[in-house]
């Protein structure tokens, strides 16, 4: 399922998405994890919104 993940309306805790870590920001690799919580407050972002997986990792939620 591909969400358009600048749009933080898209994004939701329970999601199952992908997101680019920090670490990853160059080489674009993705991290496959269920949202626990939306880091980015505004309605819309660029490079994706800003997550919180179940298990802790940070990324930006990742477009196709």
């Amino acid at each position: 399922m591909a969400v358009d993940g600048r749009h933080r309306e898209n994004i939701y805790p329970g999601l199952e998405v992908d997101i680019v870590l920090k670490k990853d920001q160059r080489t674009g690799k993705t991290t496959r994890g269920v949202v626990k919580e939306l880091l980015t407050n505004s309605k819309f972002h660029p490079h994706g919104i800003k997550v919180r997986l179940e298990d802790g990792q940070v990324g930006r939620v990742h477009t196709k």
